[in-house]
Protein backbone atom coordinates (compact mmCIF):
# COMPACT_ATOMS: atom_id res chain seq x y z
CA UNK A 1 0.00 0.00 0.00
CA UNK A 2 1.03 3.54 -0.43
CA UNK A 3 1.89 5.23 2.25
CA UNK A 4 1.91 9.15 0.72
CA UNK A 5 0.24 12.16 1.94
CA UNK A 6 -0.19 13.33 -1.19
CA UNK A 7 -3.89 14.00 -2.45
CA UNK A 8 -5.24 11.01 -4.18
CA UNK A 9 -6.93 10.56 -7.85
CA UNK A 10 -10.44 11.07 -8.42
CA UNK A 11 -11.74 8.53 -11.13
CA UNK A 12 -15.64 8.31 -12.72
CA UNK A 13 -17.22 5.68 -14.12
CA UNK A 14 -20.06 7.23 -16.68
CA UNK A 15 -22.81 5.52 -19.02
CA UNK A 16 -26.06 4.79 -19.76
CA UNK A 17 -28.27 1.47 -19.03
CA UNK A 18 -26.33 -1.54 -19.51
CA UNK A 19 -22.99 -0.25 -20.24
CA UNK A 20 -20.79 -2.40 -18.00
CA UNK A 21 -19.73 0.09 -15.36
CA UNK A 22 -20.13 -2.38 -12.43
CA UNK A 23 -18.63 -5.08 -14.50
CA UNK A 24 -15.78 -3.21 -15.10
CA UNK A 25 -15.49 -1.41 -11.37
CA UNK A 26 -13.91 -4.65 -9.95
CA UNK A 27 -11.21 -4.72 -12.53
CA UNK A 28 -10.30 -1.53 -12.27
CA UNK A 29 -10.07 -1.38 -8.26
CA UNK A 30 -7.83 -4.45 -8.33
CA UNK A 31 -5.65 -3.26 -11.56
CA UNK A 32 -5.05 0.33 -9.05
CA UNK A 33 -4.27 -2.10 -5.72
CA UNK A 34 -1.95 -4.52 -7.78
CA UNK A 35 -0.35 -0.74 -8.36
CA UNK A 36 -0.05 -0.01 -5.37
CA UNK A 37 -3.23 2.58 -4.89
CA UNK A 38 -5.22 2.38 -1.84
CA UNK A 39 -8.43 2.41 -3.14
CA UNK A 40 -12.19 3.54 -2.19
CA UNK A 41 -14.97 2.34 -4.24
CA UNK A 42 -18.07 4.27 -3.76
CA UNK A 43 -21.22 5.46 -6.29
CA UNK A 44 -23.70 7.84 -6.79
CA UNK A 45 -26.34 8.70 -5.78
CA UNK A 46 -25.32 6.95 -2.55
CA UNK A 47 -22.27 5.85 -1.01
CA UNK A 48 -23.09 7.41 2.73
CA UNK A 49 -26.14 6.53 4.63
CA UNK A 50 -28.28 9.70 3.71
CA UNK A 51 -26.93 9.17 0.10
CA UNK A 52 -28.48 5.66 -0.10
CA UNK A 53 -31.99 6.81 1.31
CA UNK A 54 -32.02 9.07 -1.31
CA UNK A 55 -30.83 6.93 -3.78
CA UNK A 56 -34.31 4.61 -2.60
CA UNK A 57 -36.46 7.53 -3.35
CA UNK A 58 -34.73 8.64 -6.73
CA UNK A 59 -35.18 4.94 -7.56
CA UNK A 60 -38.17 3.89 -6.46
CA UNK A 61 -41.00 3.80 -8.89
CA UNK A 62 -43.59 4.58 -6.82
CA UNK A 63 -42.34 7.93 -7.51
CA UNK A 64 -42.61 7.89 -11.28
CA UNK A 65 -43.60 11.89 -12.43
CA UNK A 66 -40.83 12.78 -9.87
CA UNK A 67 -40.83 16.95 -10.76
CA UNK A 68 -37.54 17.54 -13.34
CA UNK A 69 -35.86 20.31 -10.41
CA UNK A 70 -37.07 17.80 -7.34
CA UNK A 71 -34.73 14.90 -8.78
CA UNK A 72 -31.99 17.10 -9.75
CA UNK A 73 -32.31 18.90 -6.17
CA UNK A 74 -31.66 15.39 -4.51
CA UNK A 75 -29.19 14.20 -6.67
CA UNK A 76 -27.04 17.44 -5.22
CA UNK A 77 -28.06 17.13 -1.69
CA UNK A 78 -26.87 13.66 -1.70
CA UNK A 79 -23.87 14.51 -3.67
CA UNK A 80 -23.11 17.08 -1.15
CA UNK A 81 -23.04 14.21 1.70
CA UNK A 82 -21.06 12.22 0.01
CA UNK A 83 -18.50 15.02 -0.98
CA UNK A 84 -18.25 15.60 2.86
CA UNK A 85 -18.30 12.15 4.30
CA UNK A 86 -16.11 9.93 1.80
CA UNK A 87 -14.51 11.68 -1.38
CA UNK A 88 -12.90 14.46 -0.15
CA UNK A 89 -11.69 12.27 3.11
CA UNK A 90 -10.30 10.01 1.21
CA UNK A 91 -8.94 12.03 -1.56
CA UNK A 92 -7.26 14.13 1.18
CA UNK A 93 -5.52 10.41 2.99
CA UNK A 94 -4.29 9.63 -0.64
CA UNK A 95 -6.24 7.45 -1.31
CA UNK A 96 -7.69 6.67 -4.96
CA UNK A 97 -11.54 7.96 -5.27
CA UNK A 98 -13.35 5.46 -7.96
CA UNK A 99 -17.15 5.96 -7.88
CA UNK A 100 -19.58 5.07 -10.01
CA UNK A 101 -21.36 7.83 -11.78
CA UNK A 102 -20.95 11.61 -10.10
CA UNK A 103 -22.15 15.12 -12.08
CA UNK A 104 -21.40 14.12 -15.43
CA UNK A 105 -24.28 11.95 -14.82
CA UNK A 106 -26.64 14.69 -13.85
CA UNK A 107 -25.58 16.58 -16.93
CA UNK A 108 -26.37 13.54 -19.00
CA UNK A 109 -29.86 12.09 -17.19
CA UNK A 110 -31.42 15.45 -15.56
CA UNK A 111 -29.83 18.07 -18.44
CA UNK A 112 -29.63 15.66 -21.43
CA UNK A 113 -32.74 13.90 -20.28
CA UNK A 114 -35.05 15.62 -18.54
CA UNK A 115 -34.23 18.85 -20.69
CA UNK A 116 -32.98 20.88 -17.57
CA UNK A 117 -30.90 23.97 -18.52
CA UNK A 118 -26.89 23.15 -18.31
CA UNK A 119 -26.55 26.48 -16.61
CA UNK A 120 -28.68 25.55 -13.29
CA UNK A 121 -26.86 22.39 -13.05
CA UNK A 122 -23.63 24.34 -13.13
CA UNK A 123 -24.88 26.49 -10.38
CA UNK A 124 -25.80 23.85 -8.28
CA UNK A 125 -22.20 21.94 -9.21
CA UNK A 126 -19.83 24.97 -8.38
CA UNK A 127 -21.84 25.33 -4.88
CA UNK A 128 -21.47 21.96 -3.94
CA UNK A 129 -18.34 21.02 -5.53
CA UNK A 130 -15.90 24.51 -5.24
CA UNK A 131 -13.94 23.41 -8.18
CA UNK A 132 -13.19 19.70 -7.35
CA UNK A 133 -13.39 17.52 -10.34
CA UNK A 134 -12.33 14.06 -11.32
CA UNK A 135 -8.92 13.56 -12.59
CA UNK A 136 -10.51 11.22 -15.09
CA UNK A 137 -13.73 10.31 -16.62
CA UNK A 138 -14.66 6.93 -18.17
CA UNK A 139 -17.04 6.82 -20.10
CA UNK A 140 -18.30 3.48 -21.44
CA UNK A 141 -20.47 4.17 -24.27
CA UNK A 142 -22.98 1.62 -26.42
CA UNK A 143 -25.50 2.08 -28.38
CA UNK A 144 -29.16 2.80 -26.48
CA UNK A 145 -30.64 -0.39 -28.26
CA UNK A 146 -27.63 -2.42 -26.99
CA UNK A 147 -27.64 -1.11 -23.55
CA UNK A 148 -31.00 -1.66 -22.88
CA UNK A 149 -30.91 -5.08 -23.84
CA UNK A 150 -28.25 -5.88 -21.48
CA UNK A 151 -30.13 -3.71 -18.85
CA UNK A 152 -33.30 -6.29 -18.85
CA UNK A 153 -31.61 -9.08 -18.17
CA UNK A 154 -30.48 -7.98 -14.89
CA UNK A 155 -33.68 -7.34 -12.99
CA UNK A 156 -36.65 -5.42 -12.79
CA UNK A 157 -36.59 -2.19 -14.07
CA UNK A 158 -36.37 0.61 -11.46
CA UNK A 159 -37.76 4.36 -12.19
CA UNK A 160 -35.14 5.27 -14.70
CA UNK A 161 -34.84 2.07 -16.34
CA UNK A 162 -38.72 2.65 -17.24
CA UNK A 163 -38.01 5.75 -19.18
CA UNK A 164 -38.40 5.61 -23.21
CA UNK A 165 -35.53 4.67 -25.73
CA UNK A 166 -35.63 8.27 -26.54
CA UNK A 167 -34.67 9.28 -23.08
CA UNK A 168 -31.53 7.15 -23.31
CA UNK A 169 -30.78 8.37 -26.31
CA UNK A 170 -30.76 11.97 -25.31
CA UNK A 171 -28.58 10.67 -22.08
CA UNK A 172 -26.03 9.31 -24.45
CA UNK A 173 -25.54 12.16 -27.06
CA UNK A 174 -25.49 14.49 -23.62
CA UNK A 175 -22.15 12.45 -22.37
CA UNK A 176 -20.72 12.26 -25.87
CA UNK A 177 -20.96 15.77 -26.03
CA UNK A 178 -19.43 16.77 -22.47
CA UNK A 179 -16.14 14.62 -23.75
CA UNK A 180 -15.97 16.44 -26.50
CA UNK A 181 -15.74 19.43 -24.49
CA UNK A 182 -13.22 18.12 -22.18
CA UNK A 183 -10.78 15.69 -23.46
CA UNK A 184 -8.22 16.02 -21.28
CA UNK A 185 -10.63 14.36 -18.60
CA UNK A 186 -12.76 11.65 -20.45
CA UNK A 187 -11.47 8.66 -22.24
CA UNK A 188 -14.34 7.28 -24.09
CA UNK A 189 -14.67 2.92 -23.25
CA UNK A 190 -16.44 1.39 -26.37
CA UNK A 191 -18.33 -0.72 -24.49
CA UNK A 192 -19.89 -3.02 -27.29
CA UNK A 193 -16.90 -4.68 -27.89
CA UNK A 194 -15.91 -7.86 -26.22
CA UNK A 195 -15.07 -7.77 -22.39
CA UNK A 196 -11.20 -8.40 -22.49
CA UNK A 197 -10.49 -5.73 -25.54
CA UNK A 198 -12.31 -3.44 -22.53
CA UNK A 199 -10.31 -4.75 -19.86
CA UNK A 200 -7.36 -4.17 -22.02
CA UNK A 201 -8.08 -0.42 -23.04
CA UNK A 202 -8.86 0.65 -19.06
CA UNK A 203 -5.57 -1.20 -18.12
CA UNK A 204 -3.94 1.52 -20.52
CA UNK A 205 -5.67 4.33 -19.39
CA UNK A 206 -5.35 3.72 -15.74
CA UNK A 207 -1.47 3.24 -16.26
CA UNK A 208 -1.35 6.33 -18.03
CA UNK A 209 -2.88 7.96 -15.49
CA UNK A 210 -0.78 6.02 -12.67
CA UNK A 211 2.12 7.31 -14.37
CA UNK A 212 0.52 10.92 -14.47
CA UNK A 213 -0.34 11.10 -10.87
CA UNK A 214 2.44 9.68 -9.22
Amino acid sequence: MTTSTSRGCFITLEGGEGAGKSTSMDFIRRHLEAAGRTVCVTREPGGTALGEAVRGLLLDTRFDGMSADAELLLMFAARAEHLARVIRPALARGEWVLCDRFTDATYAYQGGGRGIDEARIRVLEDWVQQGLEPDLTLLFDLPVEQGLARAGERSEPDRFEREQEAFFERVRQAYLRRAAAAPGRFRIIDAGRDYREVQKQLAGELDALTRRCG
